[in-house]
């Protein structure tokens, strides 16, 4: 939307009026000083902060002591706030408006001033419930924008932190910035991401997805090839490491690029624990997403091809259990996994309050029931249990863990270990199809991709570990 002003202040606030009639919240303050400087004072009620508007804005105005002001001597000589400017663009002065800050027009000029006065109420940075740690910083990013940029700049006090801001999304005008170091960061990097960003075409951004979505490498994968996070420690350590953040207006959510396997079994607090009590916990993280994918084929693949692998007294420990129950293995578990997603998904919609206590008093109580019933057999639900539990300790890779364990079982049901092998292969063949802005996704995993560093699938000293470790070694680039 565009708007044309003239030198005439009561045409002037005809448009405005015009341009945001029905609009209750939209408030004009038509201000004179006793020496006939004439303005007109332009804001969203809610949107601003009152007492900087009175004391910073309406009050010097009112004791302007010259009549027949231009729009920089009023910006420049009498406004007494920090951030204020003639702004001719009518687009930029509107969106300026609608996001919080003031807007001034007086007699005799076309050139409105833009005022910064947002005064909009904001969520604390409280630490993410998502990414909560024992040890470190208890602070998260917020739906802020500048407050998420400033915990940035805070915790980065070097010039080479640059911001590069920009709009897009038509109907929301949403603001997306690029965070890098320079000197750090390859310039290749922060140009790719500027050039995926501008390609965006949606008619509005809400979230980070939104930008996740349109800008990340195999968006079909069900690994996540864009990393992301709600602390700014985790965004600033990448930041150091040579990586890009973008930060999304009204998000919480920081993406960062390039992002590899590796990242998805490293917790936020890692690094501030004891170095041999954080490499334990990595290594039962990666173990953990191991037996979640591979159990519950496993299971049926042993019990339907291959019997005889299994000790005698465990066999018949599992026959006996099996005894009466309708459904033979491969249905057992399939049902079993798709009412353990369920209730997850049930405990996810749910009031917190009522969340976890639903989801662990169904899962028992169903469980229960149907081993009573003789519907499911006892060894199933322990298998599927065990399966579940282990696929919590990767949160980042619970949507690839469900994709797998859904396609691992079929195949294992299909071909026996042998299928269950074919899968592993085919799961693993696509891990080395992937990559995340250049960047191969299984770095410093394989020996023919490795990086400058021995933090791999155990955490190890810092002294072992130099800046820009994502990056791939000088003699291993192509």
């Amino acid at each position: 939307m565009s708007v044309q002003f003239t030198d005439d202040l009561s045409e002037n606030i005809k448009v405005m009026q015009t341009v945001f009639s029905g609009d209750n919240t939209f408030i004009t303050r038509r201000v004179r000083s006793p020496a006939g400087l004439s303005c007109a004072v332009f804001f969203f009620d809610g949107m601003v902060n009152n007492t900087a508007i009175n004391e910073s804005v309406i009050r010097p105005l009112v004791h302007g002591q010259t009549a027949g002001m231009t729009a920089e001597a009023v910006a420049q000589g009498l406004l007494q706030i920090n951030d204020c400017k003639v702004v001719p663009d009518t687009d930029a002065m509107l969106s300026a408006l609608l996001y919080g800050d003031t807007v001034i027009l007086v007699d005799g000029d076309c050139r409105p001033i833009v005022v910064n006065t947002k005064g909009f109420s904001l969520r604390s940075p409280s630490e993410p419930e998502s990414e909560k740690v024992l040890r470190g910083p208890r602070e998260g990013f917020t739906e802020s924008f500048m407050m998420n940029l400033s915990m940035l700049r805070r915790r980065v006090n070097d010039p080479r932190l640059t911001f590069s801001f920009a709009r897009y999304a038509g109907q929301t005008n949403t603001v997306i910035c690029v965070c890098w170091m320079k000197g750090i960061t390859p310039p290749t990097l922060v140009y790719e991401m500027q050039r995926r960003i501008q390609q965006i075409s949606l008619d509005g951004i809400l979230d980070a997805n939104y930008v996740s979505e349109c800008v990340r490498d195999a968006p079909e994968s069900p690994f996540p090839t864009l990393g992301t996070t709600e602390r700014p420690d985790v965004a600033v350590a990448r930041l150091l490491e040579g990586r890009v953040v973008v930060l999304t207006d009204g998000s919480p959510v920081a993406l960062s690029a390039p992002c590899i396997l590796q990242e998805c079994f490293q917790a936020n607090d890692d690094y501030y624990i004891a170095v041999r009590q954080a490499a334990v916990s990595r290594a039962l993280r990666a173990i953990g997403f191991i037996l979640s994918i591979v159990i519950p084929a496993l299971y049926v693949a042993l019990l339907v091809f291959h019997q005889e692998l299994l000790p005698t007294r465990l066999l018949l420990a599992i026959a006996a259990a099996q005894k009466g129950v309708p459904l033979p293995p491969f249905w057992e578990i399939l049902l079993l996994l798709l009412v353990f997603e369920t209730l997850k998904e049930a405990g996810t919609r749910t009031p917190s309050v009522m969340g976890s206590t639903m989801s662990i008093v169904g899962g028992l109580v169903l469980g229960q029931a149907a081993v009573s019933a003789r519907f499911l057999s006892a060894p199933s639900v322990i298998i599927v249990a065990i399966a579940a539990v282990t696929g919590l300790t990767v949160p980042k890779l619970q949507s690839a863990a469900l994709v797998l364990r859904f396609s691992l079982l079929a195949a294992g049901a299909l071909g026996g270990i042998y299928g269950l092998v074919f899968g592993l292969a085919l799961a693993v063949a696509h891990l080395c199809t992937l990559r995340s802005f250049g960047t191969p996704y299984l770095l410093n995993l394989i020996p023919r991709v490795a990086a400058r560093t021995d933090d791999t699938w155990l955490r190890v000293s810092w002294r072992k570990m130099p800046r820009h470790r994502f990056l791939a070694r000088e003699e291993d680039k192509p």
